[in-house]
C-alpha cells in the first residue's frame, strides 16, 4: 500500500475538484469544500499550508470518502 504524499493544500484542493467537490469558501486559510450526491453530502476543510500534516491529509480523504488510491490517480 502507498504512503501518504507530501502535498500542499492547494494541491489537495485541485484534487477534490477533479473529484467532484466544490468550494463552499475560505476564511483566512482555511478552504471548505462540499460534494453532494442525491443525499450523500461529504464536507471537509483543507488548510493552505505549503505542506498539509500527514495526519490532516488522512482524515480529509476520510471524510470526503475517498481512499488514498483514488486520491492519488487525481493528483
Amino acid at each position: 500500500m502507498p504512503k501518504l504524499p507530501s502535498v500542499s493544500g492547494e494541491r489537495v484542493v485541485k484534487a477534490l475538484k477533479r473529484a467532484g467537490f466544490v468550494q463552499l469558501r475560505q476564511k483566512g486559510s482555511h478552504v471548505s469544500l462540499e460534494k453532494r450526491i442525491g443525499d450523500k453530502v461529504w464536507k471537509t476543510v483543507v488548510p493552505m499550508h505549503s505542506e498539509v500534516a500527514k495526519g490532516t491529509l488522512a482524515d480529509i480523504l476520510k471524510q470526503c470518502g475517498l481512499s488514498l488510491e483514488e486520491f492519488l490517480e487525481l493528483l
